[in-house]
């Protein structure tokens, strides 16, 4: 199975991969390239060039999504979208969002010179944001396409140093009124193909992760106030400590995730104390919650409860309590002909695969509400995702990139009657 590297393209998607982790290269030794920053705008001319190499012609809509297309012979035809983001967390990995894009990129160019123009368009999107690593909102990109998100309310959203989601993208060259606007009505499918981050495929010696569902999730910011005062003078029964009452909060939502089992996870990862004083009481508290479940009642009911109790919680200690809700994304399936479109194919390349459930959440989850949409996932070594250490080896990436071409093909150049 050398679909891919019998035409050389295998070179195409590792030099991809390795030329755009060069962009936000950190001292960690890792990846952040955060949303409309340098290193973001840098990583989107890069792929731009390098889809312009591919014989692409490239736009960018308002909010900086960098589109390559391959014009169909048929214009009226809907188009066969592929991709993923460019931005990552902080200190990231090299393949996390970039693996879609440069395998989408070395597809369609295999495509383009093994079998020419195809009858509908195919088109690899470089999504400007999903990670919510900047600003307090996920899924910037693909939520513009699928019109879930508001570039008017870009004026009240503030990174951690007080600069506007507005300003930022307005520094990096986007948000103007002339400038395409992102909804998309035009699509006949989306497919991404993506790692895994976790270590199930690995673990089974599975090559080719298809996803039937991708979870559902909930994130809050909970801010809590109490009293900052002396950590000597001031007796355990007159304390209003908004840090104690946070920590039983979090110790309530772990034992509460436990007494659930799975599929349900629960989280607490960014927690921030004021003022954070060895000898002072902590008035303050802001924390995250971070809910997934693939029911979505399960996630519903869980997430309503561990709310009202935090509320008791605060109440019983004297404490202010604020909760705010700034993602709700329901549990996603993708599209069961197109998944079985992907069984067939990995099964006719001897490509050992099974039908999983992602626990991240990914783009396809906004493209579904859109298009019939489609995800592959190739294994994570060790499962580690989000940090330096994040590897997948490259006759794996090739695997997922060879799959995909496949279905590309399929969509793009199949007459209708072989459908």
């Amino acid at each position: 199975m050398n679909l891919m590297s019998a035409n050389g393209l295998a070179l195409q998607l590792t030099a991809l991969l390795e030329g755009l982790s060069k962009r936000g290269a950190d001292a960690e030794g890792g990846v952040t390239r955060l949303l409309y920053d340098r290193a973001w705008l840098e990583a989107q001319h890069y792929l731009a060039e390098r889809m312009k190499e591919a014989g692409l012609d490239i736009r960018y809509d308002r909010v900086g999504n960098l589109y390559g297309r391959l014009q169909g012979s048929d214009s009226d035809a809907p188009v066969v979208l592929t991709g993923s983001h460019v931005d990552t967390v902080r200190s990231g990995g090299y393949y996390d969002g970039a693996y879609g894009i440069a395998a989408g990129i070395a597809a369609i160019s295999h495509l383009r010179e093994t079998y020419g123009t195809p009858l509908r368009t195919l088109e690899v999107v470089s999504l400007c944001e999903e990670e919510g690593s900047r600003f307090p909102i996920t899924y910037w990109g693909s939520g513009h396409i699928a019109g879930k998100h508001d570039i008017n309310l870009a004026p009240d959203i503030l990174d951690e140093e007080g600069i506007s989601l507005h300003a930022a993208m307005s520094l990096a060259g986007f948000g103007r009124s002339e400038q395409p606007d992102p909804r998309r009505a035009d699509l006949a499918a989306y497919v991404e193909v993506h790692i895994e981050q976790g270590i199930l495929l690995e673990k089974l010696g599975q090559r080719v992760g298809l996803v039937d569902t991708i979870v559902g999730q909930r994130r809050y910011s909970v801010h809590l106030s109490g009293v900052t005062n002396h950590a000597g003078t001031t007796p355990m029964l007159m304390r209003l400590d908004a840090l104690a009452g946070a920590a039983e909060m979090l110790g309530l939502l772990e034992t509460e995730a436990m007494v659930e089992g799975e599929p349900l996870v629960a989280t607490v990862g960014k927690l921030e104390t004021a003022p954070n004083t060895p000898n002072v009481i902590p008035g303050t508290v802001k924390f995250t919650v971070d809910i997934r479940h693939d029911q979505e009642k399960s996630l519903t009911d869980f997430s309503e409860r561990m709310l009202t109790r935090f509320g008791q919680i605060a109440a019983r200690r004297g404490l202010e309590i604020e909760i705010t809700s700034w993602l709700s994304a329901p549990p996603t399936p993708m599209d069961p002909s197109l998944m079985n479109r992907l069984q067939t194919i990995c099964n006719n390349l001897s490509l050992p695969s099974r039908r999983m459930v992602s626990g991240a959440g990914h783009d396809a989850q906004l493209f579904a509400q859109l298009c019939p949409s489609a995800m592959l996932f190739v294994p994570s070594r060790g499962g580690i995702s989000h940090s330096p250490e994040e590897y997948t080896p490259d006759d794996e990436l090739i695997d997922g990139a060879a799959v995909l071409a496949e279905l590309l093909r399929q969509l793009a150049y199949d007459l209708p009657e072989k459908e």
